[in-house]
C-alpha cells in the first residue's frame, strides 16, 4: 500500500463531458482512494471542455473547472494526461497531435479516430515519446488492447473472430427471440438507448469495422488502411433469413473476421454477417455484448467477453489507461507509444480470394425452370449447391428460394450473384451471407 504522505497528484485533462465522460469523472471520485493505494498517485481532473457549460447533467461539475475550449489542456502546463473523449475524427485529430507534441500523455476511446489518423498519431508519440493509451476505443470493457500488447506478445495472432458491435448484436438477437422485423429491433434498440437516432455506423458495419483495423493493426504490426478491408451491415437481412438460419443449426452474427493467411502470409480484414453454427461459444453471445475468439500459435483458443459500450464498462477501460499512464510517468514502466510495427507479415489479403461456404436468399417468379437456370449459373463458376429450401408458403407469382452453397472464393462468388440476379426470373437484390467455420 502506498504511504498516504508519498503520494502526488496527477492532473487529468479531460475533452468530452458525454456518457463516457461523466462516468469517468463519477468513478475516479468513487475509487479515489482505492486507486492511489494501487498507483501511488492521486488522479485528478483538473480541468474539463465541453461544448455546452449549461446542458443538463446527471452529474454536477464545480464551474471553476469546466471550460469550452481545448486549446486549455494543451496550454494548462499543470495538465500531465488528456483523455480524449469528444469522438469525430477532425477536432479529435488536432487535439491529440498537439497534445502529444506537448508531450502530455494521451488516453482516447476513438476508435475512428486510431482507424483513420492511427499511423500519423503512433508515428508522433513515437518520435514525441509520448504514449497513446486506447483500451476503451474497442470493445468497452474487455481489455482485449491489454491482452493483445501484453499478455499475447509471445504469440504470432493465427486469426480473431469477434462480435464488436452491440447495437448490431441486439437487433439480430430481437430478430432471432422476439421474431420482429430489421425496423422494428432497430426502433426498440433506439427506445432503450442501444442505438443512435442515426445507427448508420452500427448498422452498416463500420463501427465494428474501425475496431478491427485497430485490432489486425496490433496483431500484425502494420498499420491497416479502412480501403483495405471489406465492410457489410446487417440493414438487408430479413426474418427469413433469421429463421431459415436457424432451421439450418445456425445463427447470423455480425462478424469481424482478422486472420493471417498462412499461405501467403497475407493479413485477411473484413466484416460481415455471416451464419455460425449454433454450437460455437460465439453464437450464445446475446443482447448488447461483445465476444473476441482469439487463436493464437502457442496458447491456442482464448475468449474475451464482456460489456462492449455504456458508460461504466467504457470508463473502466479508460481509468485503466489512466492507471497505466501514471506507472509510466512514475518511471515504472517501460516507455511506448502504444503501436509498436513488426514487419513480420505480409499485406492485406484481397478479400475476393478469401474463401468460405455461403447462404444464399433469391426472391424469384414462381414458374418452371428458375431454379435450373440458377444452378446452370453456380455450375459453370464451379460453384456447388449443398442444399435447397423452397417455402410452400409464398405470395401468388413470386417465391423465396434458399441456398447453402460450398467453398468458394469470394470474388467468384459475387460474379455468380451478380450473373443470377440479371436473369429475368429474380425478383429482388440477392442476399448473400458467408457460412463460418471458425
Amino acid at each position: 500500500m502506498a504511504d498516504p504522505k508519498n503520494i502526488t497528484t496527477l492532473k487529468i485533462g479531460l475533452a468530452g463531458f458525454g456518457n463516457v465522460g461523466a462516468g469517468v469523472y463519477k468513478n475516479l471520485l468513487k475509487n479515489k482512494d482505492l486507486l492511489s493505494e494501487r498507483i501511488g498517485r492521486e488522479l485528478v481532473i483538473h480541468r474539463i471542455v465541453v461544448r455546452n457549460p449549461d446542458k443538463p447533467r446527471d452529474v454536477d461539475l464545480p464551474a471553476d473547472i469546466v471550460s469550452t475550449n481545448l486549446d486549455d489542456l494543451i496550454e494548462d502546463d499543470e495538465i500531465d494526461i488528456v483523455v480524449e473523449l469528444i469522438g469525430g475524427t477532425d477536432q479529435a485529430f488536432d487535439l491529440v497531435k498537439s497534445a502529444l507534441e506537448s508531450g502530455k500523455t494521451v488516453v482516447t476511446g476513438n476508435k475512428a479516430l486510431l482507424a483513420e489518423h492511427g499511423k500519423e498519431l503512433f508515428a508522433i508519440a513515437d518520435r514525441e515519446k509520448t504514449p497513446i493509451y486506447f483500451e476503451a476505443a474497442v470493445a468497452g470493457g474487455i481489455p482485449i488492447i491489454k491482452t493483445v500488447q501484453e499478455s499475447l506478445v509471445g504469440n504470432s495472432i493465427e486469426s480473431m473472430a469477434g462480435i464488436i458491435n452491440g447495437t448490431s448484436n441486439y437487433i439480430l438477437g430481437r430478430m432471432s427471440d422476439a421474431g420482429l422485423d430489421y425496423q422494428e429491433a432497430l426502433n426498440e434498440a433506439q427506445q432503450l438507448g442501444y442505438a443512435e437516432a442515426d445507427p448508420a455506423l452500427d448498422v452498416n458495419g463500420w463501427d465494428a469495422a474501425h475496431k478491427a483495423i485497430i485490432l489486425a493493426s496490433l496483431s500484425y504490426g502494420s498499420w491497416m488502411r479502412s480501403e483495405d478491408i471489406y465492410v457489410e451491415g446487417i440493414e438487408k437481412i430479413s426474418l427469413p433469413d433469421i429463421q431459415v438460419a436457424r432451421d439450418l443449426g445456425y445463427v447470423i452474427k455480425l462478424l469481424a473476421i482478422i486472420r493471417l493467411d498462412s499461405e501467403s502470409g497475407n493479413i485477411e480484414v473484413r466484416v460481415q454477417p455471416s451464419l455460425i453454427p449454433k454450437s460455437h461459444i460465439l453464437a450464445s453471445v446475446n443482447g448488447v455484448f461483445n465476444a473476441i475468439f482469439v487463436r493464437g500459435d502457442i496458447v491456442g483458443e482464448t475468449l474475451f467477453y464482456g460489456s462492449g459500450a455504456g458508460q461504466d464498462p467504457t470508463s473502466s477501460s479508460v481509468i485503466s489507461d489512466l492507471a497505466d499512464a501514471a506507472a509510466h510517468l512514475n518511471g515504472a514502466a517501460a516507455s511506448r507509444t502504444g503501436f509498436v510495427p513488426h514487419g513480420l507479415y505480409g499485406q492485406p489479403l484481397p478479400v475476393d480470394v478469401s474463401i468460405s461456404e455461403y447462404y444464399l436468399r433469391l426472391g424469384v417468379d414462381d414458374q418452371p425452370g428458375v431454379v435450373a437456370k440458377i444452378a446452370g449459373i453456380l455450375g459453370e463458376h464451379q460453384i456447388g449447391i449443398s442444399s435447397m429450401i423452397q417455402p410452400e408458403e409464398h405470395s401468388e407469382g413470386t417465391a423465396s428460394i434458399f441456398l447453402m452453397l460450398y467453398l468458394a472464393p469470394f470474388g467468384t462468388m459475387k460474379k455468380a450473384v451478380a450473373e443470377i440476379a440479371k436473369l429475368d426470373c429474380i425478383q429482388d437484390e440477392p442476399v448473400l451471407m458467408r457460412v463460418e467455420s471458425l
